[in-house]
C-alpha cells in the first residue's frame, strides 16, 4: 500500500514538474529526515521514524530507506514538527524578505492583517508579496478599522451610517474574494472602537456567507473584559460564524487569578453554539499605546489615569519602547521618565500623551498586566492555540521568542503542557483555528512546512532589555520543502507562497 502511494506521488511530481518548472532548480527539494521524533501536530503520540519530502509535499512517512538523489538528514535526538502557524502576526510590518525573527522560532506561515487593521486592497498587497517573495507562507484578514477608514476618513468618531455599513461591506466583499481568511477587528483601537456591535454584526455576517471567520481584539482586556467577552460571543451566535479572541488576557489586577471564570463562560457559548476559540502568547507584558489604557479617550482625565496605573499597569511597570517626540525617554519606565520630568506619574502619564499627539510622534509601551497562573490556564484551554503578536522589528521579545518560550517555559520546564499537545497548539489547531488546509500537520499529501528542534534545548533569549536576540534548540525549518533557517542562520530562500481562504 505504501508502495502504491508514493507511485502516486511520482505522477503528482511530474505534474508539478511540468506546470512549474523553476522548481527543478530548487534546493533541498528531495530531502529525507531520518529517526527524528516524529510529531505530527495532531496532539497523537509521538513515534520514532521519517519523513521524505519532495517538491514541497510529504510523500511518506514512517520506516524509510534512503533513495537516489535526496538529501539526507539525520534526526537522531530530535523532535520533527510541522512548521508553526503564527495566527496573530504583525510580521508583514518587517521590511525583510528572510523573516528571520519568525523562522529561527520554527513559524512557517504568518497570518496577518490583524487588531482591524489589514493592507488594503488585498490584491495589491499579494501581487507585490508575488514580486518580492518572503522566506514563510502568509495569509490574511480583512481589517475593520480599515475598512472604516477607507470608508468614513477622519470622520470616525461616531458609529458607522446604514449607508457607511453598506458601503464597508461591498469592499469586505471584494477583499474576501481577494482570499481573506475573514474580518477581524481591534474594537480596543481607533477607529474601530467607535462602531457599535450592530456594525460589526453586519461585516461579520457578510463574512459568514462565503465561509469567513473572524478575529478580535476585543472592545476591553481589562476594565470591561466581562462585556466584551459577552459581546464577541453575541457577534458569533449572531452572524452564526467561528469566533477567535486575539492575544487572550486578563489585564486587570482585580481579575487576577480569575482566569477558569472567563474560560468557564466561553464552554458555555461554545455548548450552546457558538465557535469561540483563542490565541495566547506566553508573556506577562503586553506592547500597545498609551492610549489603549483610556478607553473613554479622556487622556486628560486624572481619576482615569489614576485608576489605569493603579489597577491596570504599575509606572516602574510600563517601559517605553518607543517615544519619538523625546527619544532619551525610550527604554525607561513611567516611573522613571517622571522622575526625570520631577513629575508624579499620573501628571507625566498625561504630558506624555499631550507630547506625543501635539507633535504628531509614534509612542508604544511594554507594560506586565498579566500573571503566569492566567496564562498556563487559558494555555491548556483545549480550545487555544499560541500565537505571538509580534514582529522582529517590534521592542517587545515577543516577536523573537513566543514559541520556544513555550516549549521552554510550559513543556520542558514542568508547565504542564505535554510536548505533543504544545505542538498541537502551535500547527494543526492554529490551521483549524484559521482556516488553512493542508498545513499544519504532517501527513503524506500535505505541504512540507517543517521544524526540526531539540526540546531540552529550545530556549528564548530574547528580553525586555534586549528584546532582539534569537532563540536557540531550533535547527532547521523548511517552507514548501525548502530549508529556510538552518545553522542560526536564515538561508535566504524565499519559498513562502500566499494562503487564500
Amino acid at each position: 500500500m505504501k508502495l502504491k502511494i508514493e507511485f502516486a506521488y511520482q505522477w503528482a511530481w511530474l505534474l508539478a514538474f511540468l506546470l512549474t518548472p523553476e522548481l527543478l532548480l530548487a534546493q533541498d527539494s528531495h530531502v529525507l529526515i531520518r529517526n527524528a521524533q516524529v510529531i505530527d501536530g495532531t496532539g497523537a503520540p509521538s513515534f520514532i521514524g521519517s519523513v521524505r519530502i519532495r517538491l514541497g509535499v510529504i510523500t511518506a512517512m514512517g520506516e524509510l530507506a534512503p533513495m537516489s538523489g535526496e538529501t539526507i538528514i539525520d534526526g537522531t535526538g530530535q523532535a520533527l514538527a510541522p512548521g508553526f502557524i503564527d495566527t496573530h502576526s504583525h510580521y508583514d510590518e518587517d521590511p525583510g524578505s528572510t523573516k528571520l525573527a519568525a523562522v529561527s522560532q520554527g513559524i512557517t506561515t504568518l497570518v496577518v492583517g490583524q487588531d482591524g487593521s489589514s493592507n488594503f486592497p488585498l490584491a495589491d498587497f499579494y501581487k507585490g508579496i508575488r514580486a518580492a517573495p518572503i522566506a514563510t507562507n502568509l495569509a490574511s484578514y480583512v481589517g475593520h478599522g480599515t475598512l472604516r477608514q477607507e470608508v468614513m476618513g477622519e470622520d470616525f468618531r461616531r458609529p458607522a451610517t446604514d449607508a457607511e455599513i453598506g458601503k464597508m461591506r461591498e469592499l469586505l466583499r471584494k477583499e474576501l474574494e481577494s482570499g481573506a481568511l475573514g474580518l477581524s477587528t481591534g474594537l480596543e483601537y481607533d477607529p474601530g472602537i467607535y462602531s457599535t456591535t450592530e456594525e460589526v454584526i453586519a461585516l461579520a455576517k457578510e463574512t459568514q456567507t462565503v465561509g469567513g471567520r473572524y478575529i478580535s481584539h476585543i472592545r476591553s482586556e481589562d476594565r470591561h473584559l466581562e462585556d466584551a467577552v459577552e459581546e464577541i460571543i453575541r457577534i458569533g451566535k449572531e452572524a452564526a460564524l467561528p469566533v477567535q479572541i486575539s492575544h487572550m488576557k486578563l489585564a486587570r489586577r482585580s481579575l487576577w487569578g480569575k482566569a477558569d471564570q472567563i474560560l468557564a463562560r466561553l464552554d458555555r457559548a461554545r455548548a450552546d453554539g457558538v465557535d469561540i476559540t483563542a490565541d495566547i502568547y506566553p508573556y506577562e507584558y503586553w506592547q500597545s499605546t498609551m492610549t489603549v489604557l483610556l478607553p473613554e479617550r479622556d487622556f486628560t482625565n486624572r481619576e482615569s489615569v489614576s485608576y489605569a496605573l493603579t489597577e491596570l499597569v504599575a509606572p516602574g511597570e510600563m517601559i517605553l519602547a518607543r517615544y519619538d517626540a523625546e527619544e532619551s525617554y525610550e527604554g525607561k519606565t513611567l516611573e522613571e521618565v517622571a522622575k526625570m520630568r520631577g513629575e508624579d506619574a499620573v501628571t507625566a502619564f498625561i504630558e506624555l500623551i499631550a507630547l506625543s499627539q501635539e507633535e504628531d510622534a509614534a509612542e508604544s509601551v511594554v507594560a506586565r498586566s498579566m500573571t503566569e497562573v492566567d496564562i498556563q490556564r487559558i494555555l491548556r484551554w483545549p480550545h487555544s492555540n499560541v500565537s505571538s503578536d509580534g514582529s522582529g522589528s517590534s521592542g517587545h521579545p515577543r516577536g523573537h521568542g513566543s514559541f520556544p518560550r513555550v516549549l521552554r517555559q510550559f513543556v520542558v520546564e514542568g508547565g504542564g503542557l505535554p510536548l505533543e499537545e504544545a505542538i498541537h497548539k502551535m500547527t494543526g489547531l492554529s490551521a483549524e483555528h484559521v482556516g488553512l488546509e493542508k498545513r499544519g500537520t504532517l501527513r503524506i499529501g500535505g505541504a512540507a512546512d517543517l521544524v526540526l528542534f531539540r526540546p531540552e534545548k529550545v530556549k528564548d533569549r530574547a528580553t525586555l532589555r534586549k528584546p532582539h536576540e534569537l532563540s536557540e534548540g531550533i535547527s532547521r525549518v523548511w517552507v514548501n520543502g525548502i530549508a529556510v533557517y538552518e545553522n542560526g542562520q536564515a538561508t535566504g530562500e524565499l519559498p513562502g507562497k500566499i494562503l487564500k481562504r
